[in-house]
């Protein structure tokens, strides 16, 4: 099987385990392929370094919406970078109400900088929506051409539809493994398995039964086993369609 982790932080510089060693251990578990995803300005540079000397990393750059406030100076940094080696998204962008760790206003703001600067590149890009749709949407609606994933999707069938209308791909982690929410369940059941990428977010959202510990990309193959049952798909199946996903939509090598 070959798996692809399409959004991990173990670039980051504090994430707590050996970056190389995980990703030793991911290949071995069957996952080939990793997409490290900044969230600010400093930890982009970060992504984007650590996947320059693998062949098998890439980077997405891009400012969280909890980062937001940073602004002008993370924007002027993120452009800067976008042409880099390597770089195959924008993100990880979008709204988030849930913390309001920036405004709101700089959420949008910061939002539309990252789309536009997407289309602007011609790359696909990674969303972080939370409890935000109703203001995500209009914003996205007001642009052509966006392509990219909502990462850590968490919501129901409704907003399900909403993405599917759009053609955005869905990425599911460790959540699942663990959550008692059956409308979340049932959402994730029916994601239509070419429109589906796998992810783990290491190191957030480590599945069940490894609650406690620090997330790693190899864990993505716990993720996957549930899924199969969940969904009633043979692992095999998952793994060959959401790399295959994964392949096309970031044109991963």
């Amino acid at each position: 099987m070959d798996f692809v982790d399409t959004h991990c932080h173990v670039h980051a510089d504090d994430y707590t385990l050996d970056g190389l060693e995980v990703m030793q251990s991911a290949t071995a578990a069957g996952v080939g392929r990793f997409i490290c995803v900044g969230t600010d300005e400093k930890d982009s540079k970060l992504a984007v370094k650590f996947a320059q000397d693998k062949p098998n990393v890439w980077a997405s750059i891009g400012l969280h919406p909890h980062d937001a406030k940073l602004g002008q100076e993370a924007f002027a940094v993120i452009t800067a970078l976008v042409e880099q080696p390597k770089v195959v998204a924008i993100g990880e962008c979008g709204l988030d109400y849930f913390y309001n760790h920036s405004a709101k206003e700089d959420q949008i703001t910061a939002l539309r900088f990252q789309i536009e600067l997407a289309l602007a590149h011609n790359l696909p890009m990674i969303f972080h929506v939370r409890d935000a749709f109703d203001d995500f949407w209009p914003i996205f609606d007001s642009y052509k051409g966006i392509r990219g994933v909502i990462h850590s999707f968490t919501a129901t069938t409704v907003q399900l539809e909403a993405i599917l209308a759009r053609n955005l791909y869905v990425g599911l982690n460790g959540i699942m493994t663990f959550t008692k929410d059956d409308a979340q369940l049932a959402a994730a059941r029916v994601v239509p398995l070419e429109k589906l990428l796998l992810e783990t977010d290491a190191p957030f959202l480590t599945p069940a039964p490894l609650r406690g510990k620090v997330n790693e990309p190899k864990n993505i193959v716990l993720t996957a086993e549930f899924l199969s049952r969940l969904r009633g798909e043979s692992i095999e199946a998952l793994g060959a369609q959401t790399t295959q996903n994964a392949r096309k939509l970031f044109e991963l090598v």
